[in-house]
C-alpha cells in the first residue's frame, strides 16, 4: 500500500556537479534525504514499470538510505530496481548496470573522494539512462522541485537483505540484488589483451595497488588477483569500510602517500596505482616517476591502440578545461578532433553519444572511455598494464619517450580547502572584474597573453555553459586557472592549475615545483589568494 508522507522544503538541495553532497548529519534530518530522491523521481518520466539502479560505495550511511530509496522507487511505480550486493556499485560499474539492462537510470549513492563516517560526507547523484550523471537540464529541475516538494511516496515493506544475491517483492517492484563485480570484470576483459598482461606477470612484472579502504577493493581483487594473477596482497587496504578505514580516499600524494613512498623506494614494484572512495578516480605511479592525472591521458591516448578495444584508433579525444594541454597534442598527431569542456563528467557524455570522442580525461585523477559514461579508475590502471605489457618498459621509460616526441606540460593543482564561501567568491568576482586589463601586463618574468571567463557550447546540443573558470594564458604557453569546486560539503575549495609549457629540445626532466616557481607567484600577484583567504600555501598539491 503506497503512503503518502507530508514534507516542507528544504533550501539547501542544489546539485552540484557530482550530484547532491552534505554531511551524514545533515542527511540524516527526517525527510531530508526522502525529499531530494523524490524530487529526482518527480521529474523523471516514463518511470512506470521502469527499472532503476541504486547501489553506492559502501560509506557510512549507504545501506540505510538504499533501503528508503527501495520503498519510494515500489511507490513511484518503477517495476525493477538492481542494487549491488551489500549495497555496493562503484560508479563506473553503477553506469555499465544502468546501460548493460536497459535502465531509465541509477540512484548512486557516494561522496566520491571526500571522506566517510557518521560525522563526515554522503551524497546522492542520478544518472540518466544513458549511464552518465544527468545534465543541467535535469539537475535544474530536480532543484526546482525540492524547493516546492510537499510530499513523499513509500510503501510499508521490511528492510530487504541486501547481502543474499537474489529477487524479492517490495509492494508490486521486484527487487533484483546482484553480484557488483561480475559484470564489470567481465565487461574489462572484451576491452583490454588479459593474456598479454598475464605474460607480463607471469615474466615478473609486480605492482601495488591500493583500494583506500573504498569500492574497489573487491572490483580490483576479482580482476587484478583472480583474473590476471597478480600475487595475493597486490591488493592493498582492499575491504571497502564505512569510513574507509578513518583516511581521506582521495588517490592524491597527500592521502596515497603511502604508495607514492613505496614507489619512490628501492624496493618499488614496477608500477603502482589506487583509486578513490567510488571508483572512478585513478592514481599512476611508476617505479621512481609520478604520472600526472594531465600527462597520464595523453600517454594513453598516444598508445590506446595497443589495446584490442582500440586497435581501430579513437574518433577523438575530450579533456575538462583546467587539465593540461598535453592531451592536445597528441590529438593534432593522431589526426582526431580534441575539445575542451568545462569540469564535469557530464558534459563529455553527448560528446560520448554522439560518437565524437573514445577517450575522455579531468585533471582530477579521473580517466575513462565510451565503454561506459563515468570516469573510470580500474580501466585506467587496466589500459596503462596493457600498454606497459605490450610495450615491455617500465613508467618512466614510456614517459621519457612522450615527453621527447610531445614535449612536456609541466603541470600542478593548488588545492585551498575549506575557503570561507564569502572570501572565495570575492576572490573570483575581483579576479573576473580584473579581466579586460590584464592582457600585456607584466607579472614577473611572465606577460599575459589573454585572460577570459571560460564559456562552453556544446557542439552537439548548442546548450551553453558560462562562468566555468578563469583562465590566464601567457606569452609562451604557460597558464593559470582559477576555478571554485563544486565537490566539496563545507566552505568553498579553490582550485589553482598551473602549467608550463616546455617544447622538445627543451628542459624536459625537472622538477615539477621549480618549474612553477613565477606561475605561483604570479597567481597569488593575480588573484591575492593571500589576501583573501589568509593561506600561506595551499592544503593540498597534485
Amino acid at each position: 500500500m503506497i503512503r503518502t508522507v507530508p514534507t516542507t522544503p528544504f533550501t539547501d538541495q542544489k546539485p552540484g556537479t557530482s550530484g547532491l553532497r552534505k554531511k551524514v548529519t545533515v542527511f540524516q534530518q527526517p525527510n531530508y534525504a526522502e525529499n531530494f530522491i523524490q524530487s529526482v523521481f518527480d521529474v523523471v518520466d516514463d518511470k512506470a514499470g521502469a527499472t532503476l539502479v541504486i547501489g553506492g560505495d559502501g560509506r557510512y550511511h549507504n545501506r540505510e538510505v538504499i533501503q528508503v530509496a527501495v520503498r519510494m522507487a515500489a511507490a513511484n511505480g518503477f517495476g525493477t530496481v538492481i542494487v549491488g550486493q551489500g549495497g555496493i556499485l562503484s560508479t563506473p560499474a553503477a553506469s555499465n548496470i544502468i546501460r548493460q539492462y536497459g535502465a531509465i537510470g541509477g540512484l548512486i549513492l557516494s561522496a566520491s573522494h571526500n571522506p566517510g563516517g557518521p560525522t563526515e560526507d554522503f551524497g546522492i547523484k542520478y544518472n540518466i539512462a544513458n549511464g552518465g550523471p544527468a545534465p543541467e537540464t535535469v539537475t535544474d529541475a530536480i532543484q526546482a522541485r525540492t524547493l516546492d516538494i510537499d510530499r513523499w511516496l513509500t510503501v510499508e515493506a521490511e528492510d530487504i537483505d541486501l547481502n543474499v544475491i537474489g529477487e524479492r517483492r517490495v509492494g508490486d517492484m521486484t527487487v533484483r540484488v546482484i553480484d557488483p563485480v561480475a559484470d564489470y570484470a567481465a565487461l574489462m576483459e572484451t576491452l583490454f589483451d588479459f593474456d598479454a598482461i598475464r605474460a607480463a606477470i607471469a615474466g615478473g612484472f609486480t605492482m601495488a595497488f591500493d583500494s583506500m579502504g573504498a569500492v574497489t577493493g573487491p572490483y580490483a581483487r576479482e580482476i587484478l588477483e583472480n583474473r590476471l594473477g597478480f600475487a595475493a596482497g597486490t591488493v592493498r587496504n582492499g575491504e571497502p569500510l564505512e569510513d574507509f578505514g578513518g583516511h581521506h580516499p582521495d588517490p592524491n600524494l597527500v592521502h596515497a602517500h603511502e604508495l607514492y613512498e613505496l614507489m619512490m623506494s628501492p624496493d618499488a614494484p614496477d608500477f603502482g596505482a589506487a583509486s578513490d572512495g567510488d571508483g572512478d578516480r585513478n592514481l599512476i605511479i611508476g617505479r621512481g616517476v609520478y604520472v600526472t592525472p594531465s600527462d597520464s591521458l595523453a600517454m594513453l591516448a598516444a598508445n590506446a591502440a595497443l589495446a584490442p578495444a582500440y586497435r581501430d584508433g579513437l574518433k577523438g579525444i575530450a579533456r575538462s578545461m583546467p587539465t593540461s594541454a598535453a592531451a592536445d597534442r597528441v590529438a593534432e598527431a593522431l589526426g582526431i578532433p580534441m575539445f575542451e569542456t568545462p569540469t564535469g563528467w557530464k558534459f563529455f557524455g553527448n560528446l560520448l553519444d554522439a560518437g565524437r570522442v573514445t577517450i575522455c580525461g579531468e585533471e582530477s585523477a579521473g580517466t575513462g572511455s565510451d565503454h561506459v559514461r563515468e570516469k573510470d579508475g580500474l580501466w585506467a590502471v587496466l589500459l596503462w598494464l596493457n600498454i606497459l605489457a605490450v610495450k615491455r618498459q617500465p613508467v618512466m621509460e614510456l614517459a621519457r619517450e612522450h615527453w621527447a616526441r610531445f614535449g612536456r606540460n609541466y603541470y600542478a593543482r593548488h588545492d585551498y580547502e575549506g575557503v570561507a564561501t564569502e572570501a572565495a567568491d570575492g576572490l573570483m568576482a575581483q579576479l573576473r572584474a580584473s579581466l579586460p586589463g590584464l592582457p600585456g601586463r607584466a607579472v614577473g618574468p611572465l606577460t599575459v597573453q589573454a585572460a577570459d571567463d571560460f564559456t562552453y557550447i556544446d557542439p552537439v546540443d548548442g546548450s551553453t555553459s558560462a562562468r566555468q573558470g578563469v583562465r590566464i594564458l601567457f606569452e609562451g604557453g604557460s597558464r593559470i586557472v582559477f576555478r571554485l569546486s563544486g565537490t566539496g560539503t563545507s566552505g568553498a575549495t579553490l582550485r589553482v592549475y598551473l602549467e608550463r609549457y616546455e617544447a622538445v629540445g627543451g628542459d624536459l626532466l625537472a622538477e615539477t615545483p621549480d618549474m612553477l616557481v613565477d606561475l605561483i607567484a604570479a597567481a597569488d600577484s593575480l588573484a591575492g589568494i593571500r589576501a583573501h583567504t589568509g593561506r600561506e600555501k595551499p592544503d593540498v598539491v597534485t
